[in-house]
């Protein structure tokens, strides 16, 4: 495999190698000395056209813990801030002989669009609302680590289904790994079409978030992206939070085993509540470390040569 676009680029043997190569990666953050020699010569480059903490640090962290030379552009301190296309941009740092190119963009299709000009290896970090593959893998895995085999257990995503590339990337991950997933959404953050994907892709769709908690094994709150609309999708914050969020009543439809993930960055007292965020069934936390070893293992399928032949 040549670039990670989208989980479909993924056989179903391919997201169990990675999670494999991310258990092993998971041990590197307890050693003393966080070093491998994997990627020694190899260099990577973050280049982030919107704000980023937990991947771009991931990101950053990973390369340079794979012992990577990992550099960081970001839009206001490159050429683009100038007027400079993103061809022009991408194309100047490649001529430099970088070997991966870890991309996220406003527009959705960038990534594949950036991976047709260049020979370094892409992975898409997130372009518009269109697909998150790496979020989507570690939040499978870390689902995985806590409760085993995901096959036949229910997992119920909640949120701003409209804007979120996480939720889309995380249908096609969950699904293939035998879960059973419902989403649920107010009506105006019900994607366009859903109806016809939720059949083919074999997901359950509902606007009745307190119907549906109580069977569920798991629970994955999604942020409410203000920034990406362009109108009044819900009347006020206080209503939707009473409709949709994780309050503290609706933890207690939970069982206290039932875990609950959230991709970040939270709202809290909008989509989620302070006492669900923080109690003893969050993995929040866990995502973060989960998503340091998950990017890990991606950049060493990549990059580090003979185990590419892994991937393909």
């Amino acid at each position: 495999m040549k670039h990670l676009l989208s989980v479909d680029d993924l056989t179903t043997d391919q997201v169990l190698e990675l999670f494999e190569t991310a258990a092993d990666m998971h041990d590197v953050q307890s050693r003393e000395v966080k070093k491998l020699p994997a990627l020694r010569g190899r260099t990577v480059v973050n280049m982030f056209f919107e704000d980023s903490t937990r991947t771009r640090s991931s990101f950053e962290i990973a390369g340079k813990w794979l012992s990577a030379d990992v550099i960081n552009v970001s839009a206001k301190g490159s050429s683009t801030s100038k007027g400079e296309s993103l061809r022009d941009t991408v194309l100047t740092v490649c001529a430099m002989g970088v070997d991966g190119l870890v991309l996220r963009h406003p527009a959705s299709g960038a990534a594949l669009q950036v991976s047709q000009w260049v020979d370094a290896s892409v992975v898409n970090a997130g372009d518009g609302t269109h697909e998150h593959p790496t979020q989507a893998l570690l939040d499978a895995y870390t689902l995985q680590r806590r409760l085993g085999s995901l096959e036949g257990r229910h997992v119920v995503i909640v949120g701003d289904l409209t804007h979120s590339r996480v939720f889309r990337s995380n249908i096609q991950c969950l699904t293939r790994l035998g879960a059973q997933v419902t989403v649920v959404a107010p009506p105006t953050l019900m994607p366009s079409g859903i109806g016809a994907w939720s059949a083919s892709a074999g997901f359950e769709t509902s606007y009745d978030v307190d119907a549906v908690l109580p069977h569920a094994d798991a629970v994955m709150m999604l942020r409410v992206q203000r920034e990406r609309m362009t109108g009044a999708f819900f009347p006020t914050a206080r209503e939707y939070t009473v409709g949709y969020g994780l309050t503290r009543d609706r933890l207690a439809l939970l069982g206290p085993d039932v875990p609950i993930c959230h991709p970040g960055p939270m709202n809290r007292g909008l989509e989620i509540a302070a006492d669900a965020a923080d109690a003893a069934q969050s993995l929040v936390l866990e995502q973060v470390s989960s998503g340091l070893a998950i990017r890990m293992a991606v950049l060493y399928h990549l990059l580090a040569g003979e185990s590419q032949g892994g991937m393909a």
